[in-house]
């Protein structure tokens, strides 16, 4: 389970980057619409390919995600030397795409692989750096990067004998993955058009779940939020082709323009958006929930209240990182949050079935440029639909919350008992958190509340969380301990502890392995 946990953290490090590519994406979507722009926008005007330029800059990222993921998942996962296994990750997937596809070159038929066909549509095949070879997409490349981290960790300090020399450290590590990628890539063109077959099929039964799909699988996501492995649910989904080839992010945003141009129905367009609608609980349900919070806190707390849900509220609504104000009341009534999930599943299926469709898996500013600026015109009365029902379901949110918070006395933030003072809700602890980045004292004192740098085994992150394997867990500090130094909670599963600090988790990581080296050097 921590393995997988990490795992699922290292996959966010590439999707950072879909937010400001889906951004120039939708503005020049917007910037080309002839039927806004008129004679500007078509071919052959200055206007016309200066925006072509951005747009085809900002599809780098969607069209070459498997790539990215790659490079991606060593960052997360190297042990050492990140840097050079990013390296030798890209190396070695680039030559598992040479085998595999030398592979479909002579035995293509053996293998179900019409390898003469075109890369792309429904033949299984792709174009990746300039090789024709399976659409593996972003899992073949995370096991493939897999291998590769494991690899690295393993042989990467291995010590040859001097006349050896040469070949140690990351030549070392790309020896060992050449001929290990030799029968791993004739194991992909055994069993992957198999898998294709499976995907496809998976494909038409989501098609055909509708909205009790849609709804489903917005539980799922939710509510495996907390052990981090809420990865696995939407990746297929938003990254890869559970539903449409490359993913509903990135086929969203190559046939944006499509979209925009039509007045079609956009769930007629594009059905498979209904598994991309979760962003709506991200910008409506913050509403619903700070309300609650506030109206059922003591009164001498409430502005304590706001201090804390504000921010974390502003967070989830704009970009869609919702795990601040969902740790909030996770801890202390875990049966809010199952609440939550069931209402987060509500919500989705409704949008489905009022005809809400397209690429609303982030916050608003995603909103705005992937789907109401680019498609307004044409499909205006769509979104406003959306932002009706979304402020019915934010009107749900809090009269549910508010209810079960005062029918079972759960003590969320503002109705602590009277001697205790939760640090967590103060504006001063939310500043010292904020400063706490600009030197070591932050990362020094959560690497202190774990037990000092004996008790770490290694260390990762995700968008929020801090992620590290400890040898005692029993040394690990209470979770008050780092709420009181400003950190969001804490998450224990054994010795896989999960310290919630924010959107400055890469920064805090980067200081936390200072911390440890320094000690190291002492």
């Amino acid at each position: 389970m921590q393995k997988v946990q990490r795992f699922g953290g290292a996959m966010f490090t590439p999707v950072l980057l879909f937010s400001f590519a889906g951004i120039m994406v939708g503005l020049s979507t917007l910037f080309l619409n002839e039927s806004i722009f008129g004679t500007m926008a078509t071919d052959g005007n200055v206007w016309y390919q200066f925006w072509f330029m951005i747009q085809e800059g900002a599809w780098m990222v969607f069209r070459q995600m498997p790539l990215l993921f790659v490079i991606g998942l060593p960052i997360g996962l190297a042990k050492k030397q990140n840097a050079r296994c990013v390296l030798e990750a890209f190396v070695i997937y680039i030559t598992f795409q040479y085998f595999l596809a030398a592979i479909l070159t002579f035995w293509g038929p053996f293998f179900g692989v019409d390898y003469s066909a075109e890369a792309g549509g429904t033949s299984g095949l792709a174009m990746v750096c300039g090789i024709k070879t399976l659409d593996a997409g972003m899992f073949g490349a995370l096991i493939i990067s897999g291998i590769v981290v494991w690899i690295h960790n393993r042989y990467f300090d291995k010590e040859l004998p001097d006349w050896l020399g040469i070949f140690s450290g990351s030549s070392f590590v790309v020896i060992i993955g050449f001929f290990v990628m030799i029968p791993t890539a004739f194991l992909f063109a055994g069993v992957w058009p198999k898998v294709q077959e499976a995907i496809y099929m998976l494909q038409d039964f989501f098609k055909a779940s509708g909205t009790a799909g849609v709804g489903l699988y917005a539980f799922c996501e939710k509510i495996l939020l907390p052990t981090g492995l809420h990865h696995f649910i939407y990746a297929p989904f938003t990254l890869d082709s559970a539903v449409v080839p490359g993913g509903i992010e990135a086929y969203w945003a190559l046939h944006l323009n499509e979209f925009a141009n039509s007045t079609a129905p956009l769930k007629e367009l594009f059905p498979a958006g209904g598994f991309e609608l979760f962003g709506n609980a991200k910008v409506f349900a913050p509403i619903g929930i700070t309300l609650a919070f506030y109206t059922t806190a003591k009164k001498e707390k409430r502005k304590q209240v706001l201090t804390l849900m504000i921010p974390a509220a502003l967070t989830a609504m704009l970009t869609g990182i919702t795990e601040p104000i969902e740790f909030t009341f996770l801890f202390v009534a875990p049966v809010l949050f199952v609440v939550h999930a069931l209402l987060c599943a509500c919500i989705n299926a409704v949008m489905y079935l009022v005809g809400v469709s397209g690429a609303f898996g982030n916050g608003l500013i995603a909103w705005l440029s992937l789907n109401w600026i680019p498609l307004g015109k044409n499909h205006w009365q769509t979104y406003v639909i959306q932002v009706i029902v979304g402020l019915i379901f934010a009107a749900i949110w809090f009269l549910v919350f508010r209810f079960l918070i005062k029918k079972f006395n759960f003590l969320t933030p503002g109705r602590e008992e009277d001697d205790q003072e939760a640090k967590l809700y103060t504006k001063k602890d939310y500043k010292a958190k904020k400063d706490g980045g600009n030197d070591l004292g932050y990362a020094a004192q959560i690497l202190a509340f774990l037990g000092g740098k004996e008790n770490i085994i290694d260390v990762t992150n995700c968008a929020t969380r801090l992620r590290v394997n400890v040898r005692d867990a029993a040394l690990v500090s209470p979770e008050a301990d780092f709420k009181k130094i400003g950190a969001h909670g804490l998450s224990k599963n054994g010795t896989a502890i999960q310290v919630i600090v924010g959107l400055k988790v890469p920064k805090v990581r980067e200081q936390f392995e200072e911390c440890l080296e320094k000690e190291n050097k002492l």
